[in-house]
């Protein structure tokens, strides 16, 4: 099926969609003023060790500090083992697992101790950003490990005389100060390509050192790509057919960044032109806007609920309008096959993480089960985040976990609703302020009023205000229209109107 890379970006916000066959199956969103952290590495002080939980708070000049857990402090230092165990190259910079055997933590850091540390995952809550003293930096081929000396391959690289192949190359290019893993895209690359891909590392990591010594305690050494570079750097692969992006800014850097870092890789790169916004032009805003519904439709007319909290994420399947054809086992069991695949979906679109219970509908067949099972599974392989799973219960449940390093859509699109005392959510007034200035693109391309006037909540209208209306005005001079901004405090922060004047 056809898979494509879909890039809407503005100045206030960047969303890539990945769509196969014409169906949403990834979503990413980063506003601008809410850049990622996580991948960026800072020169911290340490503020407090906590013996008791054997983890540190680092000072790294966020607004929180972050959390520094004993097995996420290891040093370069020959008493302190590091262990191999297996490799998780997806996220772009998690290295190898590793830890401190039989060390505790007020044994390796003290308060005022400065020390220089990677985000792992970012602010989430009430938390701090988690950090690590485990370094990696990421490339195309490769995740580089300063200071390491193991060489790892994917787990997703399942030639064996590849995995060699691979190990082989890295060994006579690495230094040896350098541990490397060989990602799931360097299967099948020169060893040119592999090289030039050390070598970049290498050359990142000198001057990361020496950005440290000139950087102020607390301080950033080094800045992740931004999320369109990194798209192309860890999402894309070769069987895509097509990115396309709507903004000529963000086109020519993508461009320069596979000139400079992925020359040998072919990709089919579209800068779009058209009046329509791209979401709308390929059918994605709709997806989106379901992504928020706590009820999802299955085809059989089953449905499943899906409830985020703190704590955890509960899914629950039920037959909804289906009733079957032949009997109650066999209804209940199509309804669960169809809702593993779509829960699987669900979790990976909206980038759901932490720990997840699935109350299936119960099944009597202990065979039946494990179809729902394996469905289950087979389904999760196709998630780029690590999940962990356990077997149907015997009241219908499965406990899982996925990985979660960012926040889930609903987090980063959504805030707790202030007219029901936080016991539901609605869009937040920077997405609705997006979304009208969307709709007020799309209403400028389809209708010839010359001017627009916007009915909205006073709180939404002040997002325009304390823009200056930069915004506005560039849609009025780009689209020949006047737009008035009138405000009604009998809506609601989600509720807005958009009237063409004649």
């Amino acid at each position: 099926m056809a898979k494509q890379m879909i890039f809407n970006c503005r100045e206030y916000e960047a969303r890539i969609a990945i769509v196969e066959g014409g169906r949403l199956i990834n979503l990413y969103v980063e506003r601008w003023d809410e850049h990622s952290i996580a991948g960026n590495i800072y020169i911290g002080k340490v503020v407090r060790v906590l013996p008791g939980m054997q983890a540190a708070f680092v000072d790294i000049g966020l607004e929180r500090t972050a959390f520094l857990y004993v097995a996420d402090a290891y040093f370069d230092d020959p008493a302190i083992d590091f262990l191999v165990e297996s490799v998780d190259d997806e996220a772009g910079f998690n290295r190898i697992n590793g830890g401190n055997q039989f060390h505790a933590i007020e044994d390796i850091l003290r308060e005022g101790q400065e020390i220089l540390v990677q985000s792992s995952k970012e602010p989430l809550g009430s938390k701090g950003a988690r950090v690590t003293t485990h370094i990696s930096l990421a490339g195309r081929n490769l995740v580089a490990m300063p200071g390491a000396s193991q060489i790892g391959i994917s787990r997703k690289i399942t030639n064996e005389s590849e995995r060699e192949r691979l190990r082989l190359i890295i060994e006579k290019a690495r230094r040896p100060d350098f541990g490397f893993i060989a990602r799931t895209v360097s299967e099948g690359q020169s060893a040119e390509e592999i090289q030039k891909d050390i070598e970049h590392l290498v050359i990142q990591w000198e001057n990361i050192k020496k950005k440290r010594s000139l950087v102020g305690v607390p301080g950033m050494a080094h800045k992740e790509l931004s999320i369109t570079l990194r798209a192309i750097r860890d999402i894309y692969t070769s069987d895509m057919d097509r990115i396309i992006i709507d903004s000529k800014s963000e086109y020519e850097k993508i461009q320069e960044f596979l000139r400079e870092f992925m020359p040998a890789t072919p990709c089919n790169l579209e800068l779009y032109d058209e009046k329509s916004p791209i979401f709308d032009f390929f059918g994605i805003e709709v997806d989106v806007e379901k992504l928020f519904d706590k009820k999802v439709w299955l085809k059989s007319g089953g449905f499943i609920v899906i409830e985020e909290t703190e704590a955890l994420c509960a899914i629950d399947v039920n037959t909804g309008r289906y009733v079957g054809k032949h009997n109650l086992e066999a209804t209940i069991l199509k309804t669960n096959l169809e809702a593993a695949k779509q829960i699987a979906h669900q979790l990976r679109v909206r980038n759901i993480g932490g720990i997840i219970i699935i109350d299936f509908i119960d099944m009597e067949n202990e065979g039946n089960r494990e179809l729902v099972y394996n469905a289950l599974t087979a389904e999760l392989r196709k998630d780029r985040s690590k999940t962990s799973i356990q077997k149907i219960s015997e009241l219908g449940l499965i406990e899982m976990t996925r990985q979660r390093q960012r926040r889930s859509l609903s987090k980063i699109m959504c805030e707790s609703c202030p007219q029901c005392a936080g016991r539901g959510i609605v869009k937040s007034k920077t997405t609705i302020y997006h979304e009208i200035l969307r709709e007020l693109e799309r209403e400028s391309v389809l209708d010839s009023s010359r001017t627009i006037c916007v009915l909205l909540n006073p709180d939404v209208a002040r997002l325009f205000m304390e823009d200056k209306r930069k915004l506005i005005d560039k849609l009025e001079h780009k689209y020949s229209k006047k737009i008035i901004l009138e405000t009604d405090s009998n809506f609601c922060q989600d509720n807005y109107e958009i009237i063409p004047m004649k």
